[in-house]
């Protein structure tokens, strides 16, 4: 069974951040509040309802390592030569999945450069995935190019 990378993991939590700090008495907890993108969110970039209750750092980081290997399921499924790929190309889809969603990455024309090997194709269908709530995030501009690092095989995030 393939593992998250450890690649996936630090990209996630750079660009999702642990977020809403609350002080709770001596622990410090995360409320839902409200991405870029307009979707209910806690932790690490988990989707959430707006009523959840806190979470610790803790918490938070459980919760990203099931959304990971659900993206990472997601992310062989619809591209599984993927998994013959040097690891850092597939954390950069997997971080793409889940920054993103399934839907996005199994109906995407990504998917299908990614799984043609054709990876200057796929670096330019990265780049166009910058767009939150209708408008250009820098935030996604700088993950993006971040993934497209690790899709030619850099590891210098």
């Amino acid at each position: 069974m393939i593992e998250v990378p450890k690649a996936a993991i630090e990209l996630a939590k750079r660009f999702e951040g642990y977020e809403r700090k609350v002080k709770r008495g001596i622990k410090i907890t995360a409320v839902p509040y409200i991405c870029p993108a307009g979707f209910w969110t806690i932790g690490y970039g988990h989707l959430c309802d707006p009523n959840h209750p806190q979470i610790t750092e803790a918490e938070a980081e459980v919760y990203l390592a099931r959304d990971l290997q659900s993206a990472l399921a997601a992310t062989l499924r619809y591209c599984p030569m993927l998994a013959t790929e040097p690891e850092g190309r597939l954390a950069a889809i997997v971080d793409f999945t889940f920054n993103l969603g399934t839907g996005r990455l199994q109906t995407s024309t990504l998917r299908r450069r990614v799984n043609q090997r054709d990876w200057d194709a796929a670096e330019k269908e990265l780049g166009r995935w910058i767009y939150g709530g209708g408008r250009v995030l820098p935030g996604l501009i700088a993950r993006r190019q971040a993934e497209c690092l690790l899709l030619r095989g850099r590891a210098d995030l």
